[in-house]
């Protein structure tokens, strides 16, 4: 990003916070709708289950039993995990509404939909051994989500519908985890009917997001800013973000420009409705390592998914050896589709590549055609459902029957 364009953008953001602030004084802050309540005011049924892992994060999981348009409570309903990316939460399943979200398009197509949340987010703020105040409740990162998160909840859904397999699909983060997850934990093959990756995440040796542009973090950063919470959810930035990002709200160059510098140039398929949708619950929250982490992918491990990195001596006392280990994704069996993009600013078309070569058994290699799309377009595009949705809902319904 040169100069001018940097320039344009603090105006931006400086005119931006002056109105929400001006707005905030005069204008009762909205509550936060929380996922479930979400769900009902749609016209669906809704659940909220809580749920402790082994290391005592209480995870809250929601839950789309059945849908009402189908009458289908008393049928069977194959569970599908929908497991969200980083400084999300459940809500972005729910952007763009029953028209459009996948987690209602899989509830009006018979499937019993549960929606996760990873330790740290908006939703699993509690610890049954740590204050959520301890820098220690913040010493994780996306691979105690990959490999002790997302097995907790699936063992969970499989207790509680009584079936011996799900289906899962995750966007960005939310493919991270489960490539972790089948990397470390094999066992877990034999659990997953098959899997969906929006946007998947696990290279980044050419991403062109401004996310990789702030520097690469490691030695002093790894000390400084590790172990800390990272964006938690704020009424005023979710009541600027309303300001920003509404149909008709002044700042919208704002709002757009926010997402293409994050996201990958090109935001014409964004649906503002649902991006309003999002703001008003985003960002949901996580730890700094798991940002730190993604970051080390694209700087001096480019080319690698492997382990954090905590230095040559660290590193020998965690792993046994001066580099962290690579993710074994020889391990990863299950039926697994990716869903990528041209445009993904994140998750670049050639890393997908790397990807592709190293999943041996994968199930599909689905590229959007179209060529705008970006990373956030697979939840808030006015055309996801039938550039993404409808596809991945196809070939769920390969592997029931």
């Amino acid at each position: 990003m040169n100069i001018a364009t940097t320039f344009l953008f603090a105006i931006y953001i400086i005119d931006a916070v002056a109105i929400a602030l001006a707005d905030s004084v005069t204008c009762v802050l909205r509550e936060i709708i929380r996922t479930d309540e979400r769900i009902r005011l749609n016209g669906y049924p809704s659940e909220s289950h809580y749920v402790t892992t082994p290391d005592g994060y209480v995870l809250n999981l929601f839950r789309i039993p059945y849908s009402n348009n189908l009458k289908n409570e008393n049928l069977y309903r194959p569970a599908i995990l929908l497991q969200h990316g980083l400084l999300s939460n459940s809500d972005c399943w729910l952007s763009g509404g029953p028209d459009h979200a996948l987690a209602y398009l899989l509830a009006d197509a018979g499937f019993d939909v549960w929606l996760g949340n990873a330790r740290g987010n908006t939703y699993s703020r509690n610890s049954t051994t740590i204050s959520l105040n301890s820098p220690k409740f913040w010493h994780f990162d996306w691979h105690e989500i990959g490999t002790i998160d997302i097995p907790t909840m699936i063992d969970y859904i499989l207790k509680i519908t009584g079936q011996r397999k799900i289906h899962y699909a995750g966007h960005s983060q939310g493919t991270t985890v489960y490539f972790v997850m089948l990397s470390e934990r094999k066992e877990y093959n034999k659990k997953i009917k098959s899997a969906h990756m929006l946007a998947p995440c696990a290279f980044f040796e050419h991403g062109t997001s401004m996310a990789f542009k702030v520097g690469t973090p490691g030695g002093i950063y790894n000390q400084v800013l590790a172990d800390m919470e990272l964006m938690p959810q704020n009424r005023l930035v979710n009541r600027f973000g309303d300001t920003a990002c509404g149909i008709d709200g002044p700042s919208k160059i704002l709002c757009k420009n926010i997402w293409l510098l994050f996201a990958g140039e090109g935001y014409q398929n964004t649906n503002l409705t649902a991006l309003q949708e999002l703001v008003e619950t985003h960002p949901g929250s996580c730890s700094s390592n798991q940002g730190i982490h993604y970051m080390q992918l694209s700087g001096h491990n480019a080319g690698r998914f492997c382990q954090m990195d905590y230095g040559e001596k660290k590193n020998e006392k965690i792993y046994g050896q001066a580099t962290p280990p690579d993710y074994k994704l020889d391990n990863i069996v299950a039926p697994t589709y990716l869903y990528s993009s041209n445009n993904d600013g994140l998750c670049n078309p050639q890393d997908v590549d790397t990807l592709v070569s190293k999943i041996k058994n994968l199930a599909g290699d689905y590229r959007v055609p179209d060529l705008s799309f970006n990373h956030l377009d697979f939840i808030v595009a006015k055309n996801m459902r039938r550039m993404v949705n409808e596809p991945v809902i196809k070939n769920i319904f390969k592997h029931e029957g």
